[in-house]
């Protein structure tokens, strides 16, 4: 081949090559272009759509803040507006920029629409806190008035109280004495025949005078209690007694003595014998036999 063609065709094949790289560089750049574009329009919209979460949240927190059923009901509606945009937002492509602008429009609206109610709500929230503040004062002093009342009660029920206490009755010297057939005194359970228990109701003055049922309740070391055939009522429930005598009391010692038959075998150990009157227990002692 001739020299004269020869070169003339290498400097066209290199600059064919070097059209070609060149194109595939620019090609490349456009691409690694585009795919930026393609990832900030996507951060773009995830930005937008986190805003309008919030501003959707925002209008639960406002709704918790006010207790005014007509602008509970414009913020839920506005709320609602939100949500239906944000989720026309999450449907639509990062790409589409005529929808992106009109969202983006939409979201620069809803940001002044919760400023406003924020403003509006603030407002109205001082002027409660004013009023609370002024209720509050008042509900103090009826507050203490009613503490007031509630003591002078309290001080009377706690003196009635100390009164009832001082007006009970109190069985003193309690004794239990074992008597033979013959009405003497034994140690014995198996001779005894009759048990006899004595005391004195104490001197009172603030009791009530008058006709007094005195209820002598014996147990046995089973706990069985000696009974006559009888109860008597005590906190809520009735138990047996084993004596009852009605005393005329007049406010000075009275002195008591009761009586049972022994209808039933005694066994040795620890007798408690316990008096009762007007519903309350008077006195109560252990006795120990063998």
């Amino acid at each position: 081949m001739n020299k004269k063609f020869i070169i003339p065709s290498v400097i066209v094949g290199l600059l064919l090559i070097g059209g070609i790289v060149y194109l595939a560089i620019s090609l490349n750049n456009q691409k690694q272009a585009n795919k930026d574009m393609q990832e900030l329009a996507e951060l773009d919209k995830k930005e937008m759509e986190n805003e309008y979460q919030m501003f959707a949240d925002q209008y639960s927190e406002l709704k918790t803040q006010i207790n005014n059923d007509s602008i509970i009901e414009q913020l839920t509606q506005e709320q609602l507006k939100t949500e239906k945009l944000l989720e026309e937002l999450k449907n639509v492509k990062a790409s589409d920029a005529r929808e992106i602008a009109r969202l983006k429009k939409e979201l620069a609206t809803c940001r002044a629409v919760i400023r406003s109610y924020v403003l509006e709500i603030d407002s109205l929230n001082r002027l409660n806190q004013n009023l609370t503040a002024e209720n509050t004062r008042v509900k103090g002093q009826y507050a203490e008035a009613t503490r007031q009342i509630q003591g002078l009660n309290a001080d009377k029920q706690t003196l009635s109280e100390k009164v009832a206490i001082a007006a009970q009755l109190d069985a003193t010297g309690i004794s239990m004495t074992l008597k033979n057939k013959r009405g003497k005194a034994t140690k014995k359970l198996k001779r005894c025949k009759t048990i006899q228990v004595s005391f004195n109701i104490a001197k009172n003055v603030t009791a009530a005078n008058g006709t007094k049922t005195i209820y002598v309740r014996i147990t046995t070391p089973t706990g069985k209690a000696l009974s006559a055939g009888g109860t008597f009522p005590y906190e809520n429930r009735n138990l047996q007694y084993s004596m009852k005598k009605a005393i005329e009391y007049t406010g000075n010692e009275t002195p008591v003595t009761t009586y049972w038959n022994v209808n039933e075998f005694l066994g040795e150990g620890t007798y408690n014998v316990s008096i009762f009157a007007d519903g309350n227990m008077i006195g109560s002692r252990n006795f120990t036999f063998d």
